[in-house]
């Protein structure tokens, strides 16, 4: 049962945070398939809700001249997926959106409201990590670019201050270009289950030779999470099987995770070695080096 208090359209972006500066108590509803499962389970009581869904300034994808990827944070996981431009240009978040979930809930689920959730089994959550990409708050104070490593501070949040809303996501040319990646959701249902672990490895390659290797994990602790001391590690490495397999064991020293109903601690801790390997192992052939056995 929904006890909605009051709702509100807004179909431009002033119009939405002119509505918040009111009112910084509404809860934003895009898709609502996060909103709505909480409000059915009666943590929002009385809620106020403000539609932006009617704001279609916020869905589009493109790129600038400058090769800058701007993603409006009502598109949808099935536009991410099939748009040309995330295709010819960061197709591991594709991947990532094509994990989400079924088709019914991909066509309505934004990655807004996904990232905005503050969950850290958001499956676009792992990739935009390594991806290195920024979110762009709106109020009607004016903007600011936060990276996405800052605007998670814990279990379910965000550092979405009273009055903000979420507009696009920002992905500069050098975080993507001459990369290859790949995101390896691990679920008992595929997509339709919540990840018990989500992996997604990104590099750069000169020769036999590692240049760059990002490597960002969800459900791997309390957030989503970067590896940086097997990120550390892997830079001028030669890419060997034994590289690799090291590179996998110092991802779990990243990892904070826990036991719940869906895995153990040590399990997961398992998944994150070996799952590293496999997804790092598809990413180098992606940036143009040679398959490893």
């Amino acid at each position: 049962m929904y006890k909605i208090k009051g709702y509100w359209d807004a179909h431009t972006v002033p119009e939405a945070t002119e509505l918040l500066a009111q009112n910084p108590q509404l809860r934003i509803i895009a898709g609502g398939t996060d909103v709505l499962i909480k409000m059915h389970h009666g943590q929002f009581a009385e809620a106020e809700l403000l539609s932006i869904r009617g704001i279609k300034s916020l869905q589009s994808i493109r790129q600038s001249e400058d090769g800058t990827i701007l993603i409006g944070a009502l598109a949808t996981f099935s536009q991410i997926f099939n748009d040309p431009v995330i295709q010819a240009n960061i197709p591991v978040l594709g991947e990532a959106a094509i994990s989400m979930g079924g088709p019914q809930i991909r066509n309505i689920a934004t990655m807004g409201g996904n990232i905005c959730n503050g969950a850290t089994s958001a499956d676009s959550a792992s990739t935009l990590f390594a991806l290195n990409a920024s979110l762009r708050l709106e109020s009607s104070a004016g903007e600011r670019l936060v990276p996405i490593r800052e605007f998670y501070l814990g279990p379910g949040k965000v550092d979405l201050k009273p009055g903000e809303l979420l507009t696009e996501f920002v992905i500069s040319a050098q975080e993507y270009q001459g990369f290859g990646g790949h995101y390896i959701k691990f679920a008992t249902r595929k997509a339709m289950d919540i990840a018990t672990l989500g992996v997604s490895a990104m590099c750069r390659v000169d020769g036999n030779t590692l240049a760059e290797v990002r490597i960002g994990l969800g459900v791997a602790g309390p957030t989503p999470l970067r590896c940086v001391e097997a990120e550390e590690f892997a830079q001028g490495q030669e890419i060997t099987a034994a590289t690799l397999a090291e590179i996998g064991k110092l991802a779990v020293k990243s990892t904070k995770a826990r036991t719940s109903w869906r895995a153990s601690k040590e399990y997961r801790e398992h998944l994150v070695e070996e799952l590293t390997q496999r997804a790092l192992k598809t990413a180098i052939v992606r940036a143009g080096g040679e398959e490893l056995a």
